[in-house]
């Protein structure tokens, strides 16, 4: 089948479809694929810097009024880690966490 702009899609097989969607989207290997759609993790309210740091409420306060400030988005009450950056910015700092 001959394709232009006036072809339906409807009427294409899905071999077609799919050679016509590759004309679109450039190839990529599977690490970049990967890498894109790898997911930051999140812990919520110093429960979360708690456990991930594995000290007590008073020391997770101290953390995140002090070295964690970048890696928290806080509004009002709620508070939200990313838990990578704090990693770094704890290793940083001279901490001697492992996770």
């Amino acid at each position: 089948m001959v394709l232009n702009d006036q072809t339906l899609i409807s009427s294409l097989t899905v071999g077609e479809l799919k050679e016509l969607l590759k004309t679109f989207q450039p190839e990529q290997s599977c690490e970049q694929t990967q890498a894109d759609y790898t997911e930051k993790k999140y812990v919520y309210g110093l429960k979360g810097i708690r456990d991930t740091f594995n000290v007590s409420h008073a020391t997770a306060q101290k953390y995140k009024d002090t070295f964690l400030k970048e890696a928290i988005i806080q509004n009002g009450r709620k508070i939200i880690v990313d838990v990578e950056k704090a990693l770094q910015l704890f290793s940083e700092r001279g901490g001697s966490h492992e996770r």
